[in-house]
């Protein structure tokens, strides 16, 4: 039997994939959470053989949270998420994932995936694996972003918003209009699931991202 934990922030995604592996042999679903901090939580007290783990996630990242829970003798854990751009892949492998799966792959998929992570092995498909292996030639001695779904830009708009920065500054900083730094912040707070420039400075500066003491130009 293998005991599998979903961490997904849509219920209506959890219910579907909770469905599904209810239809396979061997298989039992031990928790589900919508948030990383539940899931590290919840895997202390119910530890699973397989972590169901999305990287798109309110407060810490799916990164972050695996980085966390494959720390010791933890859980492994499968990527199961819609990202799947070189450089999330890359910083899910450098977190300790086991798998890596993009949200609609069928039953058989996701069967074969976790019985692969849960008897040691690594699963990643063929377009995956290549996306990965471009990832590593591009880029591979980069430490992985704490934000993966954020495009570059946006991360670089974040850090200067951890910093202190107004929008007015940053325009100047990356050159770019103060309408265009107003839509990359709005791009921000919707992914990080915050509802202010200063709670994404907050999560920011909570995983190493810019620097609190400097000042507005």
């Amino acid at each position: 039997m293998i005991t599998v934990a979903i961490v997904d922030d849509h219920p209506i995604f959890r219910d579907g994939l909770r469905a599904v592996l209810a239809t396979l042999d061997d298989v039992e679903t031990l928790w589900e959470a919508g948030t990383a901090a539940e899931a590290l939580r919840l895997a202390q007290q119910a530890p699973p053989d397989v972590v169901l783990m999305d990287l798109h996630l309110p407060g810490m990242s799916g990164i972050e949270a695996t980085r966390q829970l494959t720390t010791g003798a933890g859980p492994r854990v499968l990527v199961l998420t819609m990202l799947e751009d070189g450089p999330s892949l890359l910083a899910a492998v450098q977190a300790g994932a086991h798998g890596y799966l993009v949200k609609g792959a069928d039953r058989d998929e996701i069967e074969r995936a976790l019985w692969s992570v849960a008897h040691g092995q690594a699963v990643f498909g063929p377009e995956v694996a290549r996306r990965l292996l471009d990832a590593f030639a591009l880029g591979g001695t980069q430490p992985p972003s704490p934000f993966p779904e954020l495009t570059d830009r946006e991360q670089e708009v974040l850090e200067l918003l951890a910093s202190g920065l107004d929008n007015r500054t940053i325009s100047r900083r990356l050159h770019l209009g103060e309408k265009t730094v107003r839509n990359y912040v709005s791009n921000i707070l919707a992914k990080l699931h915050v509802t202010s420039r200063y709670d994404a400075a907050d999560l920011a500066r909570q995983a190493g991202v810019g620097q609190r003491s400097e000042p507005s130009e």
